[in-house]
């Protein structure tokens, strides 16, 4: 229970009530105005829910006294406003919250009482697959085979969804998380018994920041993390450094909203803003569209920042509008921010922050970013140089380790005639993740260079992998009414479902023939995707380098063929008048794109998609759901367990200590959670395969670890299964390896 021990409480001119920061300024507890905003929305949640057990009057005035030495600053308890999960990371969460019931029921009390005290949406868009692509029938495809694989998966979460108050799930084939939560879900401002305050929430996937571009504070967690919140805990954290990104200037003729995220990233990752705040501010952001903020945000987690908060401006009150929000939730919000001091407007003086860097955005060039990490960025003009010293360095981050003597390798395959193959050839171009897919200035860049190339007669090389994945249903509306779609789907970009795809690993099996092509002359073949993972192993254990690039990029390298060339001199193909198409014959000018946005995005293909998201997809509609409050568990599900944590839990438990563990695994630098619990393939030669062949299972419904992570069974025996993982204690060996001790 909350309590005004600040006197801060105060009515607002709309109607309702909030928690008034400035108080705290009036009764000279701290100069609240010169604060950064990210910190000003953590400081609402301490004054709002002060209660002096959790949260303490001294809490308030420490945070409000930012920034403070660092022996003075101490932990600090957060209560965000919300929790949001994708199906991936947020099965085991809901798994977690079955397992309380059922041990609530074994106890003899009310299961009934386990449930999140706070708003948790969950939203299913990391199951489909690419297993059909090139075809208008790849989306219906890949659909029905996501629901045979995932039944289980989904039956649990339709029981969750009745069973639980305070849960929604958002059906599969509505769109990826985060652009959901940009479009849709995210609130800005919200409002409790009649108390308004900063939207704010924790998700269980690290790009829950692409929510940051709308000025809302929130991050990704662990799933303790994420379970704590939904059962009315806070996050408890260190109070953070903020650091100041300025961005002056406006981005050159050429380059996109992904090339200057990767140049944010670069920058960032260079300066070192591991567990810190980041947030924009300065003249540049005037330029930005909210899109553009929402790319830069998603990436928080590839430039290390806990978040890249861009404040509530003019800019997030005209894409509330834009995306079919009512006038008068965004009156409500404006009202509260400009009321609350968390509205920023040109001429806003800097805030003072722990430190600051500087960003022109007119030096920001056409980019990529590999091949193994996010953070290494390539001028396209480079690409050709970096990729041919990439397959000579050592094996490492930014190596293969070839010799010189297999640089002359190839390989063929007979598709009518015969296809040579060598190595750098693209063998996935993907339009895929939120990152991009939420930009409609990347999207129909894309449109355009596919309309320009098909005009100039050249296509895509017989052996790339094509897809194009939307964030939302929005995006293929505005694709259709613009006449793009079409020339992206001549190219051989069709929609092949609306989640995550290769972005997470669900890229999907190469054709037959390229794969035992690549094998046999053992080649290192390339993606090329809009997302914004690359590590190794994650996108396709076949695929040894992994660029990241804007969708029209993406486009472009699908037609060259091969990540082996620059395409800022050389051509991307020859059409059948034997003339020479070059990347600058296709590129759109930012006028172009410009126009074919504002023309086309509409409020109403928003308010169309999204007025019923929740009932919308028949299939899902049709899951047959059990009405008990406790979940019926199955002995026999390879998707779903319960977990062993609470099965003979006493009502008052004993913990006890761990003792004589010993070391598995040491590694070296960048390693990620994709090496340390993978979410891509199962490996038909690894530990959780043999686990699913003693039940039955054929190789073909192994799914992915992600789908999976419901069932304890599977995951520890896929921790350390990256196909690359190097162990330390294990040297010379690649994959989930280890020296047996004693």
């Amino acid at each position: 229970m909350s309590h005004d021990f600040f006197g801060a409480k105060s009515e607002l001119p709309t109607g309702g009530s909030y928690y008034r920061l400035a108080k705290l300024q009036e009764d000279g507890i701290a100069n609240i105005d010169r604060l950064p905003f990210s910190i000003k929305v953590l400081l609402e949640a301490l004054l709002r829910n002060c209660d002096e057990y959790l949260i303490s009057q001294d809490d308030v005035k420490r945070l409000a006294n930012w920034p403070t030495s660092e022996e003075a600053r101490g932990e600090i308890a957060f209560m965000p406003g919300r929790v949001i999960l994708q199906d991936f990371t947020g099965v085991p969460a809901v798994v977690d919250l079955a397992a309380l019931r059922s041990a609530m029921a074994r106890l003899g009390k009310d299961p009934k009482k386990v449930n999140p005290q706070v708003p948790v949406d969950l939203v299913i868009d990391h199951s489909v697959q690419v297993d059909q692509f090139g075809s208008k029938f790849a989306i219906f495809h890949n659909a029905e085979r996501e629901f045979v694989r995932n039944r289980e998966r989904y039956e649990f979460l339709k029981w969750g969804q009745e069973a639980f108050e305070n849960f929604t799930v958002v059906p599969p084939a509505t769109g990826i998380v985060h652009q959901v939560n940009l479009e849709y879900l995210g609130r800005v401002v919200m409002e409790k018994d009649g108390v308004y305050y900063p939207d704010s929430l924790v998700g269980t996937d690290s790009h829950t920041t692409m929510i940051n571009g709308l000025g809302v504070v929130g991050w990704g967690v662990g799933g303790i993390e994420a379970e704590a919140v939904m059962l009315g805990q806070p996050v408890y954290m260190l109070t953070p450094d903020v650091i100041g990104f300025k961005l002056t200037g406006q981005m050159p003729e050429g380059a996109t909203a992904t090339d200057l995220v990767l140049r944010v990233t670069e920058l960032l990752r260079a300066k070192g803003v591991v567990g810190k705040f980041v947030e924009f501010y300065g003249e540049g952001m005037d330029t930005m569209t909210l899109p553009d903020r929402a790319t830069i945000a998603n990436m928080a987690p590839e430039y290390g920042a806990t978040m890249g908060f861009f404040p509530v401006d003019i800019q997030t009150l005209n894409y509330l509008r834009q995306t079919g929000r009512s006038e008068e939730k965004i009156a409500q919000v404006e009202a509260y921010c400009r009321a609350n001091g968390l509205f920023y407007e040109p001429g806003t003086p800097d805030p003072d922050f722990t430190d600051t860097l500087e960003l022109d955005m007119s030096t920001v060039q056409p980019s990529l970013a590999g091949p193994k990490r996010p953070q290494d960025r390539i001028n396209l003009s480079d690409m050709k140089d970096m990729y041919r010293k990439t397959l000579l360095a050592p094996v490492g981050p930014m190596g293969i380790g070839l010799g010189e003597d297999e640089l002359s390798r190839t390989a063929s395959y007979q598709n009518g005639t015969t296809v040579e193959m060598t190595h750098g050839d693209v063998v996935i171009a993907a339009i895929t993740s939120c990152t991009n897919t939420s930009n409609p200035s990347v999207m129909m860049a894309a449109g355009l260079v596919a309309k320009k190339a098909v005009e100039k007669g050249i296509t895509v090389k017989p052996y790339v992998k094509t897809s194009l994945a939307p964030g939302s249903k929005v995006v293929t509306d505005y694709l259709v009414d613009s006449g793009l779609l079409p020339y992206l789907e001549k190219l051989g970009f069709y929609n092949v479902g609306y989640g995550c795809t290769t972005c997470i690993g669900n890229s999907g099996p190469l054709p037959e023939p390229v794969e035992t092509a690549i094998k046999e002359g053992e080649l290192v073949v390339s993606s090329v995707l809009s997302g914004n993972r690359n590590f190794e192993g994650r996108v396709h254990p076949l695929t040894k380098t992994n660029y990241l690039a804007s969708p029209p990029l993406v486009v472009a390298y699908a037609l060259a063929g091969t990540t082996d060339i620059d395409l800022m001199t050389e051509p991307l193909g020859t059409n059948e008048t034997g003339e020479d198409v070059y990347l600058k014959d296709i590129w759109p000018t930012n006028e172009e794109i410009l126009d074919t946005v504002t023309s086309i995005v509409k409020p109403e293909m928003f308010l169309k998609q999204y007025g019923n998201a929740y009932t919308s997809n028949e299939t899902w509609n049709a899951i047959p759901t059990s009405e008990s409050d406790v979940y019926p568990w199955d002995a026999d599900s390879t998707y779903i367990q319960e977990p062993p944590f609470f099965i003979d839990m006493a009502e008052s438990p004993v913990i006890t200590q761990i003792e004589g563990a010993r070391v598995m695994v040491k590694v070296g630098d960048s390693v990620t959670t994709d090496h340390i619990s993978p979410a891509g393939a199962i490996s038909r030669t690894s530990a959780a395969a043999a686990y699913l062949g003693e039940r039955d299972v054929q190789p073909q419904y192994f799914n992915s670890y992600g789908s999976r992570r419901g069932n304890d069974r599977v995951m520890t025996r896929g921790t350390f299964a990256n196909i690359r993982l190097r162990n330390q204690m294990a040297p010379g060996t690649e994959g989930g390896v280890t020296t047996y001790l004693p």
